[in-house]
């Protein structure tokens, strides 16, 4: 046994937890630190420039390689803090004529979104479904299909997204959690379950 898996196996749950928490801490600043550091260099060559070369095509370069990266930043930190506070408050969405959830507007819309970033990866189409199964209704978003351990929580040495979304699953299992739902994976697609309005019955609605 290596001295790895002997460390590994001594721990107790709260040093294993905590352990988790500190890789995926580091996950983040990797994925924050890229962006910031790109839009950082990006803007200080672009102050350097003389005047008349901002407007020039390497001004131009520059400028883009700026706002890109914090456009990626922006979306991170947007991730992530949503990842962190979470409070459904509670608005009725319809998903299907004939029945509602009562859910949270802001949230479910952000965990879609985010859905249909990580799916539609590559340009691939996106296809949404949404259906009443037992007492939920599961979304069923098919793209790009989910990457074993899809859902696992991002840790150090995970694979970097350029496009900034790196958190955006981790996202929305914690939005899922939030609304009382939850977040899975088949072979093709991915599956948020959010429960049923209390006391509603999809068949009396007109």
């Amino acid at each position: 046994m290596s001295e790895r898996v002997q460390e590994v196996g001594t721990q107790g749950p709260g040093e294993a937890s905590a352990r988790l928490r500190g890789s995926f801490l580091g996950f983040v600043a990797h994925e924050v630190r890229n962006p910031l550091s790109t839009a950082l260099w990006s803007a200080e060559l672009l102050a350097r420039l003389p005047a008349e070369e901002r407007s020039g095509p390497r001004g131009e370069k520059l400028a883009g390689m700026c706002l890109r990266a914090l456009k990626r930043l922006r979306i991170l930190v947007e991730d992530h803090f949503l990842a962190e506070r979470l409070d459904a408050s509670g608005l009725p969405i319809e998903v299907e004529e004939g029945f509602t959830i009562f859910t949270d507007g802001g949230l479910f819309e952000r965990a879609i979104d985010g859905l249909i970033a990580v799916a539609g990866r590559g340009d691939v189409p996106v296809h949404l479904h949404a259906a009443r199964e037992g007492d939920s209704v599961v979304v069923r978003v098919r793209g790009c299909p989910p990457e074993p351990g899809a859902l696992d929580l991002p840790h150090k040495g995970t694979a970097s997204d350029p496009t900034g979304r790196g958190l955006a699953l981790h996202m929305v299992q914690r939005v899922a959690r939030a609304l009382g739902g939850s977040l899975s994976t088949s072979p093709h697609e991915y599956l948020l379950s959010l429960p049923l309005s209390s006391g509603n019955d999809p068949g009396a609605s007109s």
